[in-house]
């Protein structure tokens, strides 16, 4: 299993991240598969610039994604950046590892594009902290009274 920088939209593993995110997140967001596609074809980016996104893949077959960007939908906290964002690994995959082989991809990937730090936020417990992420505080994600565990992992 290997993960790579995604960079053309003219792949099927660019379509697998379009369907993940879509239903993940953009149908119950009210963001048609048109809109999701069109964030994820603008994350993908060259040389150090960002949004960049990373997928792992077994042989050539998509089972895992990240995404290295500035900004995020944390409303109110606009102080803290930049983010780790739409980790996913698909049900039918979990249990195998690949969060693991992600998450050890991020170090590399972070520093490859300039960054020393990065954030992200959660309902998972437990799961971050074993990749050396470090649970900050409870925040507010504006999305119906959440609160969501903030985590930051330092790269230095």
């Amino acid at each position: 299993m290997k993960v790579v920088r995604l960079e053309s939209t003219n792949t099927l593993a660019f379509e697998k991240i379009v369907e993940w995110n879509y239903n993940w997140w953009g149908e119950m967001g009210g963001f048609s598969k048109e809109a999701v596609r069109c964030q994820m074809a603008h994350s993908l980016c060259a040389g150090n610039k960002l949004p960049q996104t990373f997928i792992a893949l077994d042989e050539d077959r998509p089972v895992g994604v990240y995404q290295l960007s500035m900004v995020d939908d944390l409303i109110g906290r606009p102080d803290v950046y930049p983010w780790l964002i739409n980790v996913f690994v698909p049900e039918e995959e979990r249990g195998r590892g690949i969060c693991r082989v992600l998450m050890d991809s991020v170090w590399d990937s972070a520093k490859g594009a300039g960054i020393d730090e990065l954030y992200l936020y959660t309902s998972h417990v437990g799961l971050y902290e074993k990749f050396g992420w470090e649970f900050i505080e409870f925040v507010d994600t504006f999305k119906g009274g959440e609160k969501e565990r903030l985590y930051k992992l330092i790269l230095k």
